[in-house]
């Protein structure tokens, strides 16, 4: 395993100030911005109905403008919600694109999304692992140029994006089939706890997740191992804490909202920062925070995403080159940064 992420990617549920289209426009402009400071791919997520959960529900069309705006940087789906879509539709999506944007898609898929989104989709919640399931080995044979159940194949056939898969789960049982599938791993930024280990990491959580991942990879097959972590660079910790106060609370709120989260209780800045387990700060805190996080020693990338703190979009814009240009070198990431997006 290697000692430092291998390759720094930028992460976005594209939840700024605004409406869709400008946060789609803010979004589009951090990514532009991360391929300018040498960032090696950009995540995004997909979320249905649920604004304050995430703000996009079609990332094929998205990526499809990145992919015209940018010439290097890799695009992940970070993930497609799997059990909500028509798997030989996502492959066709996939296909495409991959073949538009000359090879840099990077196909994370998952059986993720708010549960109250299920329903729109002809689905209950408790059925989400069964149709995540049905719905890959649909996908996996698609992509592989397998013949689909009426007997056609795939058009166009593009099996080359099978080694660029991406299995996400909070479980082992999850970790050990992406490494059975040769898939890569994709680590969310923050887990809950469970009920009788409160106070456990969040490396505590994903170390034997990534155990059971490795010990099922195929022989021959090297791990892919993505670490998405909440991170937020300023250049004065005042001002991070300020806008993790505001964030964080907001976020807290919406839990509470949910059910997910005491009505009572009243945590501090710092406690939500511990809760959320993200990493901010200057440079230099961000950095040794980081540093502490086990799992990253294990990774072959990170994934830094300013939510749930959500700051304004110049800085988050600032973040993305604080972290390109003094985080990322103090971790051991060796991409030389190039010059700021004018």
């Amino acid at each position: 395993m290697t000692t430092a992420p291998r390759r720094l990617g930028f992460f976005t549920r594209l939840l700024d100030e605004g409406d869709a289209g400008q946060r789609y426009c803010l979004a589009l402009a951090q990514i532009l911005h991360a391929e300018a400071m040498g960032y090696d791919s950009a995540w995004i997520a997909q979320h249905h109905f649920h604004a304050d959960e995430g703000g996009l529900p079609a990332p094929f069309v998205f990526l499809a403008q990145v992919a015209a705006r940018t010439t290097r940087i890799r695009l992940g789906t970070g993930i497609v919600t799997l059990p909500m879509e028509l798997p030989i539709r996502v492959a066709e999506d996939a296909a495409v694109l991959d073949l538009m944007s000359g090879g840099r898609l990077e196909l994370g898929v998952g059986s993720g999304g708010n549960p109250a989104a299920f329903a729109a989709f002809g689905l209950a919640d408790a059925e989400r692992g069964g149709a995540f399931q049905r719905n890959l080995s649909v996908l996996l044979d698609a992509l592989a140029g397998r013949p689909l159940p009426s007997g056609d194949q795939l058009y166009p056939v593009h099996p080359s994006l099978l080694g660029r898969l991406w299995y996400a789960t909070f479980s082992v049982s999850g970790a050990q089939r992406a490494g059975e599938l040769g898939a890569g791993l994709l680590l969310s930024r923050t887990q809950p706890r469970p009920a009788d280990r409160p106070d456990a990491t969040l490396a505590d959580i994903q170390d034997p997740m990534i155990d059971a991942y490795v010990a099922a990879l195929p022989a021959g097959v090297a791990p892919r191992i993505l670490a998405s972590r909440s991170v937020f660079a300023a250049d004065d910790r005042a001002e991070a804490l300020r806008f993790a106060g505001l964030g964080l609370r907001r976020f807290h709120e919406r839990l509470v909202s949910l059910g997910r989260a005491s009505a009572g209780a009243n945590p501090t800045v710092e406690e939500l920062i511990r809760r959320s387990d993200t990493h901010l700060g200057t440079p230099e805190d961000v950095a040794a925070s980081l540093a502490g996080d086990r799992v990253l020693a294990r990774a072959t990338e990170l994934a830094v995403q300013v939510h749930s703190v959500d700051p304004p979009h110049p800085h988050v814009l600032r973040s993305i080159e604080l972290v390109a240009q003094q985080v990322a070198p103090a971790l051991g990431w060796g991409r030389q940064a190039l010059a700021p997006a004018a």
